[in-house]
């Protein structure tokens, strides 16, 4: 039997809204290093290690059991006591933390020996409380000052951080024990006397200030954990997503840890009094809120949850700007990029405030919108986020396109801002044949597809609101976009599309993965869809756990890079939905299996952000990225992706239909979905493949209203109008 292997990052990452905890396995964090305790971009400690009488503790095995709770076996080394040596591995200690708001803590010690025990159990803990950018950038400059109190009476630990009107804290109080604790040299102490098979607990909670908000720690243990506001906002989470049987237990098992992971990157955002839900880009780095990602994770998961975009195009919504601001990044209309909330955001040393540097945020925005009415069926959302669709419109048509030559382009005018703002957005992505930096301002030819989409999409909602005048002239200038597009950015020596035009309006002819997102968005045509298809199946391309970004015949290709050559699963997500809608299934099921496949050697079952594109063989595995995002939405995301891909999932609540273009490939014979819920209607249906055909069976729900339809048929359909209409 082959040992079966896992890799991915050796560390317990534990978090619920904006607390983070990054540790060592054994629970530890240990200074110099990236991980820590996080709130609200902010490092509130910076190191914690534990003790007994002086000497480390040894881990046996540390585990995550949910996002929100880790668990840490340790066991002692020899080490001397007043009461003579304690015999190495004669003591265990569970280590238990849960976050909810706060963090709860928990020690279990017992004594496995014949003699009693007697010892300090010592923490020692200390915070810089540096801001999440200079932490990644690995300089942090410290600007204000930190200050600790411990009380004895409340058994206390306080550590507060200000600089001028910029203040984080973190408040650790000791409980439920029976050995007072003491604080001396930067440690709690507990004067421990244990006798042989007695067992000591004691827990400690860790408040998480932010000025005078209190993020307060959970009182329960962490064994009555699932007892949480945050466990219980889980499970009713997972209670009413979508659910998946199949036999095949690798992607049954990706598609669970998925939903999972999408549910627990949710952040609480209050917008005008009102909480809402937004999902994080991912941990730790991009705990926030993002334009592209968290649109691009509703477009992903609004079959698994039709709710999930309500929080992003409300909170994203009112944050869209209203004048320009250069050093933002800012122009009237434009959807933001990120929002930062630690000690460079609040003394505006950078831009996040929000920053709104991305220039596909804003047609992503539009095509949310709808994506999100066909799942939900809900026209009000249509009513009550026009106005901010209709500012997207005008930034699109006077910023987006910024010569007027009908395409979008981009280019920072911010001293601080990204240099690319696509969602290939490292500073060396976007390069020529030769390997040299593309010359702004860019246009990248996702962008025109995503332009395409919104306007037709756009088009039919104005059809639903009764406007056809509107309507019409969207789909003319789609059909104009469609028409020039392929015109600029087609070469048909190499049959494939350019990766952008620079700012001489030349084709870049590097071979990378964006043609395949013009797929996704229905701009390439049909007779040139197969081209593209096969271009990106080619080896140079295909890794065999994935489509690479950039070729692997280009100068500049790195297999470990960030955007040059690594696979993003998001990217292959799109990319798979892309080919399906142009009837390549089989190519479609050849990247769920391969991402999935992938999936399965990374701990969890967790997809990270990024892969390495090095070359599949029957000997190796996926390897990790180092600094990759794990968990991280849009790779979550990435799994419904392929799963609406294979089954060619169409919906259409406002008709009361959902509409369905299934083809399983012979990796997965099977496949059930349960509580696949359009607008107001439930589904589960089977689905099996036998004789190379794929059928189904409606098991609940009305087998009426689940009808096969090619998603060809789909795509020329949203070219025209549509006769639903919604009442303002």
């Amino acid at each position: 039997m082959p040992l079966e292997v896992k890799v991915g990052p050796p560390q317990l990452s534990i978090h619920e809204g904006h607390a983070v905890l990054l540790s060592e396995p054994d629970g530890q964090i240990k200074w110099p290093s990236a991980k820590g305790l996080y709130f609200r971009d902010t490092r509130l400690i910076s190191s914690w290690t534990l003790y007994a009488n002086g000497v480390p503790w040894a881990l046996l095995n540390g585990g995550t059991p949910t996002s929100l709770d880790a668990r840490v076996f340790l066991t002692n080394s020899g080490f001397a006591s007043e009461a003579g040596q304690v015999k190495p591995h004669t003591l265990g200690l569970m280590l238990s933390r849960h976050i909810d708001g706060g963090m709860h803590e928990d020690f279990d010690l017992i004594n496995y020996g014949i003699k009693p025990a007697r010892f300090n159990l010592e923490i020692a803990l200390r915070g810089d409380f540096a801001d999440i950018f200079e932490v990644k950038s690995g300089h942090v400059v410290r600007r204000g000052r930190i200050l600790t109190a411990w009380s004895d009476d409340k058994q206390r630990l306080t550590t507060t951080y200000r600089n001028k009107d910029f203040s984080r804290g973190i408040a650790v109080t000791v409980s439920n024990n029976n050995s007072p604790a003491v604080y001396a040299n930067g440690r709690i102490s507990f004067a421990i006397e244990l006798e042989a098979g007695c067992t000591w607990h004691s827990c400690l909670a860790y408040d998480l200030l932010d000025g005078d908000l209190c993020n307060s720690a959970p009182m329960d243990c962490t064994k009555d954990s699932d007892k949480s506001g945050a466990s219980k906002r889980l499970a009713a989470w997972k209670s009413a997503a979508l659910k998946l049987e199949t036999s095949n237990e690798d992607f049954r098992a990706l598609f669970e840890q998925a939903s999972d992971d999408m549910a627990a990157l949710r952040l609480p955002v209050v917008e005008a009094g009102d909480s809402q839900f937004v999902p994080a880009a991912g941990l730790p780095w991009f705990v926030a809120l993002f334009g592209r990602d968290s649109l691009i994770a509703c477009l992903q998961s609004n079959i698994v949850y039709p709710d999930f975009a309500r929080g992003p195009l409300q909170v994203l919504g009112a944050m869209q700007a209203t004048e320009r601001d250069d050093y933002r990044d800012a122009e009237p209309g434009k959807i933001q990029h990120e929002l930062r909330l630690g000690e460079l955001a609040k003394l505006k040393l950078i831009p996040q405030t929000p920053y709104y540097g991305t220039a596909d945020a804003t047609p992503l925005y539009l095509i949310t919108l709808h994506h999100a009415w066909c799942c939900s069926g809900d026209g009000g959302l249509l009513t009550q986020h026009l106005k901010t669709a209709e500012r997207c419109l005008d930034w699109i048509d006077k910023c987006g396109d910024r010569d007027g030559d009908g395409f979008q382009e981009y280019a920072s005018r911010s001293s601080a801002g990204l240099a690319n703002q696509s969602w290939k957005d490292s500073g060396d992505a976007l390069v020529y044949s030769d390997g040299s930096l593309v010359k702004a301002p860019i246009a990248t030819c996702e962008l025109q597809g995503y332009v395409y989409d919104a306007w037709l999409r756009m088009a039919e909602i104005y059809d639903a609101l009764d406007d056809a005048a509107r309507a019409k002239k969207l789909r003319a200038k789609a059909a104009t976009l469609f028409a020039r597009f392929n015109e600029a950015f087609w070469d048909e020596e190499t049959g494939f599309y350019a990766f952008a035009l620079d700012a001489d309006k030349k084709k870049v002819l590097s071979v990378a993965s964006n043609p395949g997102h013009c797929l996704w968005s229905g701009i390439v045509p049909a007779d040139r869809a197969g081209r593209v298809v096969e271009r990106l199946m080619r080896p140079d391309m295909w890794s065999g756990w994935g489509v690479r970004t950039l070729s692997a015949d280009h100068p500049a290709y790195n297999p470990y890079s960030y955007q040059n050559g690594a696979v993003w699963p998001h990217d292959n997500g799109l990319i798979a939905q892309g080919f399906k809608r142009y009837g390549y299934a089989e190519e479609a099921a050849l990247i769920a299996r391969d991402v999935s496949r992938a999936g399965s050697f990374f701990a969890l079952n967790q997809l990270p952000e990024l892969y390495a594109g090095i070359r599949r063989d029957a000997t190796n595995f996926p390897v990790q990225y180092l600094g990759a995002n794990v968990p991280q939405a849009w790779a979550a995301g990435s799994v419904f992706s392929l799963l609406q891909a294979i089954l060619g999932l169409q919906p259409d609540a406002p008709h009361k239909m959902l509409y369905i273009d299934p083809v399983l490939p012979s990796w997965l014979h099977n496949l059930t979905v349960r509580n696949l819920r359009i607008g107001e209607q439930v589904f589960d249906i089977c689905f099996g493949r036998t004789d190379e055909k794929t059928r189904f069976e409606v098991l609940k729900g009305d087998p009426a209203c689940v009808v096969l339809r090619e998603l060809t048929v789909w795509s020329d359909q949203l070219k025209r109008s549509s006769s639903i209409k919604v009442s303002c």
